[in-house]
């Protein structure tokens, strides 16, 4: 088993890496130690020489030559701010992220000889930093240990045990089966998970993610993360919690130690009550469809808008018009505001859309004004056209060639918009299209590995 430490300057990656080492009967192999060693010099006069740039080459370098197998690895503080680092130290190992307090690491790092980062005092740097680096640390790691008040015997020993029986105990796991199988999922999901649960014991160190809505046994992103958690080395599985109230989710999440969640209908808006922070998209969309959890807090995060943007981004500046006005049009809204579109929002309800254009100082009306738009895009954020509904929200008429038609309903392919828009000669992108980009920068949230867009296709070929 390869054990990898992450974490700030002065957490105990070193000390407690070494002690760890030493109970596992491995070799400790520390990434820092292994530039000095190659460069012929300390780091500090690498850093005078060469710059933080040389210093993180030399790194890369290091930690790409890392061996396979049995060992206690401790990184550098900023090593997992590149991805290709975080890919090859996340390969078949289990990942911990030692983590510290402001105070605890200004005390443990003031009379150090490793040359500052920036050019504020030592307490400031820490914290900004710390914050520049936190999504980055949580993303790259299966585990967190607080080693504020551990020392770094104790840190060891808590990773051990770790190692060795895990974080889910009996009761967790027997809760969760018995959610799962009231949930009204597939039995073959059902059974699914079951027996990975049950081996869990044998398996101490896997971490689950899941998707929690009501309904999502249609949801496509099992399926897809299944498939990327082993070729990227990752002990990890994916499942569904699918139930009528987000805080009986989250209680079986948490006694499973959930490293992540996907959120879907329709619980998006309501997750955010649910986070100790949010990232500033979520908090404007007012929705996150994705949680990150570290020891045991939640983070949200909303990649929606990024699915909706990448594929539009030749069209930035164009006249839009969002037909919807619930959550997704909301990521809608923001997403193509970011790409400077000036955008109108028609729903059926008028005073609901007017309350969203409020929100994003956008323009509003009822879906019957839709041929006094003239859009140049067209992005349905409803429900109309989803399986099994066979109706499109625009009739042929409306639609003209030099249009980009976007329906964000995936199932099924080619909905009946899409039909109308094809037949019309206009440019469209399938719903499946920002399932693939949102659910690939959620990945990125679950992993810290950014997946290439050509295999998270073919993964859901």
């Amino acid at each position: 088993m390869r054990v990898v430490l992450t974490g700030f300057r002065g957490t105990g990656k070193t000390e407690a890496g070494r002690l760890l080492a030493h109970l596992l009967g491995y070799p400790f192999l520390d990434t820092d130690a292994l530039v000095e060693e190659r460069a012929g010099t300390v780091i500090h006069e690498i850093f005078l020489a060469e710059g933080e740039e040389g210093f993180r080459a030399r790194e890369k370098e290091a930690i790409a030559s890392l061996p396979s197998g049995d060992a206690v690895i401790g990184t550098g503080g900023g090593a997992i701010l590149d991805a290709e680092n975080v890919e090859g130290l996340r390969r078949d190992s289990v990942v911990f992220l030692l983590k510290a307090d402001e105070a605890t690491i200004e005390k443990r790092i003031r009379n150090t000889s490793r040359p500052p980062l920036t050019k504020l005092a030592l307490r400031e740097e820490i914290s900004a930093l710390l914050k520049q680096r936190r999504d980055a640390y949580f993303r790259a790691s299966d585990f967190c240990v607080d080693t504020s008040q551990g020392s770094a015997n104790e840190v060891a020993l808590v990773i051990r045990r770790i190692l060795s029986e895990g974080t889910v105990n009996r009761a967790g796991r027997e809760r969760a089966l018995d959610f799962v199988k009231r949930s009204g999922i597939a039995r073959e999901d059902v059974k699914e998970i079951s027996d990975r649960l049950l081996r869990m014991p044998e398996n101490p160190t896997m971490k689950v993610y899941a998707i929690a809505g009501n309904p999502c046994s249609h949801s496509r992103s099992p399926e897809l993360f299944n498939r990327l958690f082993p070729y990227f080395g990752i002990n990890a599985f994916y499942t569904k919690f699918q139930n009528p109230s987000f805080p009986q989710i989250l209680q079986v999440a948490r006694g499973l130690d959930i490293r992540g969640l996907s959120v879907t209908l329709p619980f998006k808006q309501e997750a955010l009550k649910y986070v100790k922070e949010a990232d500033e998209h979520a908090t404007a969309i007012g929705a996150c469809n994705t949680l990150v959890f570290c020891d045991g807090v939640g983070f949200g995060f909303n990649t929606d808008w990024l699915g909706i943007r990448e594929p539009l981004v030749h069209r930035e500046g164009a006249k839009a018009v969002i037909l919807g006005a619930g959550g997704a049009a909301a990521a809608a809204v923001y997403a193509l505001q970011s790409l400077g579109m000036e955008v109108t929002i028609l729903n059926r309800t008028v005073e609901k859309g007017k309350d969203l254009a409020t929100r994003f100082s956008c323009e509003y009306g009822p879906l019957s004004a839709f041929d006094r738009t003239k859009p140049e895009v067209v992005v349905n954020a409803t429900p109309v056209g989803m399986d099994p509904d066979r109706h499109s929200p625009l009739s042929s008429h409306q639609i003209s060639s030099g249009m980009t038609i976007f329906d964000l309903v995936y199932t099924p392919p080619e909905t009946p918009l899409l039909r109308l828009a094809r037949n019309a000669g206009c440019e469209t992108i399938t719903g499946m299209e920002m399932f693939i980009r949102q659910a690939r920068a959620q990945f990125l949230h679950f992993t810290g590995i950014n997946a290439p867009l050509p295999m998270v296709r073919s993964a859901l070929s």
